[in-house]
């Protein structure tokens, strides 16, 4: 079992589906998926699991990708993810979740190529070569100021 089929396990387990339909659509045995998710805290009836791991989610005790029990700490926010592993995955399938700014496309006041700004509608140049190159050099033959 790789890591999308653990993770849509857990989707398809949290939408109330059972053992064998999960088994069906993931592609492997009743059993896999079954002690997989006796391991990870998904066993046992559909409807108080679903019910157990959306009051656990919800109180922040476990791993919004993979379902891992969370150690929160102290001080400081509360955790989301059990590792950076576990964060960098869930981003990457859910890009619509986070919150995105802007993308202003604009053309380089030195080389006149068109770029991309992310979220920063005074941008000028499109690297910082072409900043230097227009505000310290003369000309395009590479003659710089004294």
């Amino acid at each position: 079992m790789n890591d999308a089929q653990a993770a849509q396990i857990k989707e398809l387990r949290m939408n109330g589906m059972g053992y064998r339909t999960i088994a069906e659509a993931v592609g492997l045995s009743r059993d896999i998926v079954r002690n997989y998710c006796k391991a990870n805290g998904m066993g046992g009836y559909v409807a108080a699991t679903v019910k157990n791991l959306q009051e656990r989610l919800e109180a922040g005790a476990i791993c919004i990708c993979c379902g891992k029990e969370i150690t929160q700490p102290e001080n400081g926010r509360p955790r989301k993810f059990c590792s950076d592993r576990c964060r960098r995955q869930w981003w990457k399938t859910h890009p619509e979740a986070g919150n995105r700014k802007t993308v202003y496309t604009k053309v380089c006041a030195y080389c006149g190529r068109s770029f991309d700004s992310y979220g920063d509608n005074r941008r000028k140049y499109c690297s910082h070569p072409c900043y230097i190159k227009d505000r310290f050099w003369r000309d395009e033959d590479g003659i710089q100021e004294d």
